[in-house]
């Protein structure tokens, strides 16, 4: 049955004209393209239509070009945020709907979203930004590669997952700067590593050699804010660490070695004060 193609293109015969349009497909399955969408079709004229729901619910064919059918990634734009979900600009006068709970962040007009097409319980077509398992595995990126990509979901155990390229899976864990990004940010990064499954871990850090310097003028730069001294030391706990520079224990090590091998810092039992 048509009904079943909604959200898909599909090549359908003209089997009957009236005066507001064209019937395609056959006579006991057969769906309306308005007439102002085949003013020059003839019966029995094969024509691609891609089938959807109108503002009334009724399941209707369109020669115009949706920016995504159904399973299908897209960066869409959000016309409208509402208290049932966000309207997206998908290619057609009816705006697509993001349901509320197909949100993992929360979006308002103007913003973009990465999303999936899908066909709800009620048969209608609607948008989801869980995309997790519509992206590709098989990315042509290597170990240090720069790459670019989109934050489509966060998490506090697993850090922030990227859409690089809007299509390959990715992941930047929570001690390689997922605490720095939202949902929605368009980023650089560099591929950590690549996974047997070939998912990519990304890291917002540089190397570490050349992390160093960064991290480094950072811990001073926190030191000079509190007066000159940090209350605490390299050895710290990891967490107290993160929280406080969102470094790990090592990366944080590395950068007070920095200093202290520059002369800028001396570390005493409970501090790290300014020379």
């Amino acid at each position: 049955m048509l009904a079943q193609k909604i959200g898909t293109y599909v090549e359908l015969p003209v089997v009957k004209i009236v005066d507001f349009g064209f019937y395609l497909g056959s006579e006991e399955d057969k769906v309306l393209l308005p007439k102002k969408e085949g003013s020059n079709l003839s019966e029995g004229e094969v024509v691609s239509v891609f089938l959807y729901k109108d503002s009334e619910d009724r399941l209707i064919a369109t020669t115009q070009k949706p920016k995504l059918q159904v399973g299908e990634l897209a960066l869409l734009e959000v016309k409208e945020a509402t208290k049932i979900g966000a309207f997206l600009d998908w290619g057609l006068p009816k705006d697509l709907l993001l349901p509320y709970k197909e949100q993992t962040g929360k979006v308002q007009a103007g913003d973009q979203a990465l999303v999936v097409l899908y066909v709800d319980k009620t048969g209608r077509l609607a948008a989801t930004m869980k995309v997790y398992e519509y992206l590709e595995k098989d990315a042509p990126y290597q170990k240090d590669d720069e790459v670019q990509g989109i934050v489509y979901e966060k998490s506090d155990n697993f850090g922030a997952f990227v859409a690089v390229d809007y299509r390959y899976s990715a992941r930047i864990a929570s001690d390689s700067g997922a605490g720095g990004v939202d949902v929605g940010d368009e980023i650089t990064a560099r591929v950590a590593s690549v996974q047997p499954d070939g998912k990519l871990n990304l890291s917002l850090r540089k190397k570490a050699y050349l992390q160093m310097d960064d991290d480094s003028q950072m811990i001073m730069a926190r030191i000079e804010l509190l007066g000159g001294s940090l209350p605490f030391t390299d050895k710290a706990p990891a967490g107290r660490i993160k929280e406080e520079f969102g470094l790990s224990k090592n990366a944080f090590k590395r950068g007070v070695g920095r200093l202290l091998k520059e002369g800028k810092i001396r570390i005493t039992e409970t501090s790290i004060e300014k020379i």
